[in-house]
């Protein structure tokens, strides 16, 4: 066992994980802003619009996230039309490849989340809100979002969670996250046990940090239903 490799190329590491924290933060970011729609349109009355959100829902949450990534970076090279476009530059990049494969993703489970959420809300306080004359942007911008914020808090957590595991897919597109670093650090020094330990105590602590972040904002959004 050969530690001192871990703090020879600790530097590297510590690179990969920023690049893990970029395509997380992005991803969900990302997600979360396609979510909100995705949320509205599976809880419309309108056939036209509950369908399709239904479809990419089903699509993103019942297909592997690995196969997802490659058929948006080795897929899009398929199509002649997008290799002619404008946009092919950013297709033929990993990162803006694995972007878009995590965004897609984390946005068709955090819609759901957020649609549980919003359904979870008592009935008798969206009546208040339409008695008291609010029209539906204000309602859900006032009410109905903050509540269903505060409820959704647990399951998002988990979600990121998942996603920052999820992210380690990554480095089967080429991309230097941590795992790829590794995995690149393991083939130069041939010392797997100890740069995959390394590499898991650092997800763990990445995850602490996740899971104490939440539950402060939990703690911030629900304190109402404590004080009860």
């Amino acid at each position: 066992m050969d530690w001192s490799v871990i703090l020879e190329y600790w530097p590297r590491l510590l690179k990969g994980v920023w690049v893990t924290l970029e395509l997380v933060a992005l991803s969900c970011l990302i997600g979360a802003l396609l979510a909100l729609p995705l949320a509205l349109c599976r809880l419309s009355a309108r056939s036209w619009l509950q369908r399709p959100a239904r479809a990419y829902i089903f699509f993103f949450r019942g297909t592997p996230l690995l196969v997802q990534i490659f058929l948006i970076y080795y897929g899009a090279s398929q199509f002649e039309p997008l290799r002619n476009s404008p946009l092919w530059p950013l297709f033929a990049q990993p990162y803006f490849c694995a972007v878009l494969a995590f965004s897609l993703n984390t946005a068709a489970y955090t819609g759901e989340i957020l649609r549980g959420a919003l359904q979870s809300i008592p009935a008798g306080e969206i009546e208040a809100c339409k008695v008291l004359g609010m029209p539906p942007s204000l309602m859900l911008r006032r009410v109905l979002l903050p509540r269903a914020f505060g409820t959704m808090l647990p399951a998002y957590g988990n979600e990121i969670i998942l996603m920052l595991k999820g992210s380690a897919l990554a480095s089967t597109i080429t991309l230097m996250d941590l795992t790829g670093v590794t995995r690149t650090v393991i083939a130069r020094t041939y010392t797997p046990i100890e740069l995959f330990m390394a590499a898991g105590a650092i997800y763990l602590v990445l995850t602490l940090l996740v899971l104490t972040g939440f539950r402060v904002l939990e703690c911030h959004f629900n304190r109402y239903r404590q004080a009860g």
